[in-house]
Parts: C-alpha cells; structure tokens; sequence
C-alpha cells in the first residue's frame, strides 16, 4: 500500500505535509519522534513546512490511528507509527532516548493479577525510566 493509499484508506487526502511527515516515519533512522523533531528533520530537508501545520498532521494522524501518542514525564508528546504490535518503553532520563521492548512474561503476569483482582484490561502502557546504555557507559546521573 502506498503512502497516497494509506491516508486515503483513512478519509484523509494526501497532501504534501501528510505525505512528508509519514515518510519522515516511515524512513526516519529515529522511531519515536516529538513534533520538534519532526519539524527539525523537515527544516533540514529544506521544506517550507511550519511548526502549527507539524502539530495539526501529527493529531490528525493520531485520530485517524496511524500514530501513537505517548506522554512520558518529560511532559512532551512522542509519537511513533502504529504498527498494531503492542510493545512498552524504557525511557533515558538523561537523554530523552526511548527505546521498545517486548517481554510475553510480564504480560501474562499482568493479565494474571488482572483476573485475580477481577479486572479486564482494556489497554496498558507501562514505561520504565532510567539511563540508557550509553549515558550509564558515561556515568551520566551517579554522583
């Protein structure tokens, strides 16, 4: 499916900042992205692109589902492509680096104190906050 076919397929038209800012995650070496981020890469590729029409694409793309919005405590909002894999996140205090991870125990752990305690899970986030590889390789944050 193409870009072109992928907004279509969502009601929404493909424009040229749609088509830019989807292919910007599409091939973008960074997976999890700020509208900042995404604005940098578009200045750096010399688009004429404005920060509002960034901010817009990226909440029309998140209703229409084909990003995920995630708040962590740097109270800013990262978004990623959703690819309908559920996954949760590290996130480096030092850096801001968020990185995926996937583990089958600790999601059949959940769902087994869910039913314990009677629940049903809906959806589930779950972030873990600490220092990524190469900011503990630096000692970054330990006194």
């Amino acid at each position: 499916m193409t870009n072109i076919d992928e907004l279509k397929s969502t009601g929404l038209k493909a424009t040229l900042p749609r088509l830019k800012i989807l292919d910007i995650f599409q091939k973008g070496e960074q997976r999890h992205m700020t509208a900042e981020d995404v604005f940098r890469v578009l200045l750096e590729e010399r688009s004429d692109i404005g920060l509002a029409t960034v901010y817009r694409v990226l909440t029309q793309f998140e209703q229409a589902g084909i990003l995920l919005r995630s708040n962590f405590e740097s109270g800013k909002a990262i978004y990623e492509l959703n690819e309908g894999q559920h996954h949760d996140h590290f996130v480096c205090t030092a850096c801001g680096k968020v990185e995926e991870f996937y583990d089958a125990e600790i999601e059949k752990r959940q769902n087994l104190i869910a039913k314990q305690k009677g629940w049903v899970i809906q959806d589930h986030s779950m972030s873990l906050y600490g220092h990524c590889a190469d900011c503990a390789k630096r000692g970054v944050g330990n006194r």
